[in-house]
C-alpha cells in the first residue's frame, strides 16, 4: 500500500503557486484494507476515503471504461493491481497527470513537467475524447493560467468531440458549475475564446456566440465588435473583483445586440428588452442560481439608464432606484453599479476612465433613505391610498437640490 499526492497539488507546487487542496491516490490497497486502517468511505461511484487524522481525500487507484454518452457514461475499476501509471493515464491533461511520492519524488510518465515549462495544455491520451466535461475544464484552465495555450492536437480532439455531439450530453448543472468557476478566474474571456475556437460555445451559449461580428457605433465603442466588447467587460468585472453574480451580469448584459435587425445597425435600439428575454432563456436552460439571475436581469434592463443617470432629473432618479430595488437591497444595488462600471470601462481606451454614476447614485440613495416613510404614512393616515405617492414625492423633493 503506497500513497501519492496527485493532480492539481503537484502542478501548482511546480508552478510555485499556493496549494489549496491535496488529492491522494492509494496503490496496492482494497476498500477493506482502507477501512482496517481507519479511513472513512465517502465515494459513491468509486472508492474514495477520508484520512482518519487529516480528513484529506484518498482514492484507490482506478481505471475507467466508456460505456455510454456523456460524462456519467463510465465504468470504474479499482483494485490492488491497478498501477499508478494506469490511474494517471485516465486524467485529462499532462499537467494534471503527475504524482509525488512520500519522499517528494515526482512521477511524470506523460510529460507534464515539459508541458508546464512550455505553457501548453495537452491531453494525456486518446481517452480524452470520452468525457465532454474535459472541454469545459480546458477552457476553465485557460482562464486561470493565462499564459498557457491549447496544443494543436488537443484542440482538434475537442473540435471532433463537439462535432460528434458529445457536448450535447452534458447536464445543465455541470455546464453551469464549470462556467461559474471559469468566470471567477483571473481572465474569464479566455474560457470563452477556447470554447468558441473548438465550437462548443455555439452549442452551450449560442446567445453569447452570436455577439461576435455584430458592429456597434465606433464613437461609443472604439472596439466596434460586440463580442470583443463583451469579453472586455467580463475581464473588467474580474479586474474590479466582482462576485459571480456581477461577472454573470457582465457576460449577459448585451445579449440582445445579437438579435438587432440588420437595417438599424450599428445602433441597437431596444436591445435591453431583448437582452432580458434571452437572459431568461439562458437561466432556464442552465438552471442558473437565483442570485445570478436576478442581478443579471436588472443590469441587462437598466445599464443604459444607469450610464445616462447624470442627465436625469430627481423624479427619474427616484424611479430608477425603485426599479433597481435599491432601498430594500442596497448591497445588491452596489453590485449592479459594479457590473455597470465594468460595462462602461470594458471598452477600448476607456479602461482607466472613472465611472461617476456609482458615487452619484449611491449619494442619491443615501439621501432618499433618510426620508422617514413612516412619518409620511402617518401624515396621510386618513387617505392611505395616497401614501405611496406621498412617499415618492418626499423622496423626489429630497433629491431636487442634489440633482
Amino acid at each position: 500500500m503506497k500513497t501519492y499526492v496527485v493532480g492539481g497539488a503537484v502542478r501548482d507546487r511546480l508552478l510555485g503557486l499556493p496549494v489549496q487542496d491535496r488529492d491522494h491516490v492509494v496503490v496496492g490497497a482494497s476498500p477493506e484494507k482502507m477501512l482496517a486502517e481507519g479511513y472513512t468511505p465517502v465515494g459513491q461511484d468509486f472508492p474514495v476515503f477520508l484520512h482518519p487524522d487529516t480528513h484529506e481525500e484518498y482514492a484507490l487507484a482506478r481505471t475507467e471504461r466508456k460505456t455510454a454518452p456523456g460524462y456519467k457514461g463510465f465504468v470504474f475499476h479499482a483494485a490492488p493491481d491497478v498501477t499508478l501509471e494506469q490511474d494517471l493515464a485516465r486524467r485529462d491533461l499532462t499537467i494534471n497527470a503527475m504524482a509525488e511520492d512520500e519522499n517528494g519524488r515526482i512521477i511524470d510518465p506523460y510529460g507534464g513537467q515539459q508541458d508546464l515549462q512550455a505553457r501548453i495544455f495537452r491531453h494525456v491520451g486518446p481517452a480524452f475524447v470520452e468525457d465532454p466535461v474535459r472541454i469545459l475544464r480546458v477552457a476553465r484552465f485557460a482562464a486561470r493560467f493565462t499564459d498557457f495555450s491549447v496544443a494543436h492536437e488537443t484542440l482538434k480532439l475537442m473540435q471532433a468531440m463537439v462535432s460528434r455531439g458529445e457536448v450535447d450530453a452534458l447536464v445543465p448543472e455541470r455546464i453551469w458549475q464549470e462556467l461559474a468557476r471559469g468566470l471567477m478566474e483571473a481572465r474569464p474571456s479566455r474560457m470563452f475564446e477556447v470554447l468558441r475556437e473548438c465550437g462548443a460555445l455555439e452549442r452551450l451559449l449560442p446567445e453569447v456566440q452570436r455577439l461576435w461580428g455584430v458592429p456597434q457605433r465606433a464613437d461609443y465603442h472604439p472596439e466596434i465588435d460586440t463580442g470583443i466588447h463583451n469579453m472586455m467587460v467580463i475581464d473588467m468585472a474580474a479586474r474590479l473583483g466582482g462576485s459571480l453574480p456581477v461577472r454573470f451580469a457582465a457576460l449577459t448584459h448585451d445579449l440582445g445586440k445579437g438579435t438587432t435587425p440588420a437595417e438599424i445597425l450599428p445602433r441597437h435600439l431596444g436591445h435591453e428588452g431583448r437582452s432580458v428575454e434571452l437572459l431568461e432563456q439562458v437561466c432556464s436552460r442552465l438552471r442558473v442560481p437565483n442570485d445570478c439571475r436576478e442581478l443579471a436581469i436588472v443590469v441587462a434592463r437598466e445599464h443604459g439608464n444607469i450610464h445616462r443617470s447624470g442627465d436625469f432629473g430627481a423624479e427619474a432618479v427616484v424611479r430608477l432606484l425603485e426599479r433597481c430595488d435599491a432601498l430594500r437591497r442596497p448591497e445588491r444595488f452596489a453590485e449592479i453599479l459594479l457590473a455597470c462600471e465594468a460595462d462602461a470601462r470594458g471598452r477600448l481606451g476607456f479602461e482607466e476612465t472613472p465611472y461617476p454614476p456609482t458615487q452619484r447614485l449611491l449619494t442619491a440613495l443615501d439621501r432618499i433613505a433618510s426620508i422617514d416613510a413612516g412619518a409620511v404614512a402617518q401624515a396621510h393616515a386618513a387617505t392611505p391610498q395616497k401614501i405611496p405617492l406621498a412617499v415618492r414625492a418626499a423622496r423626489i423633493h429630497a433629491l431636487e437640490a442634489l440633482v
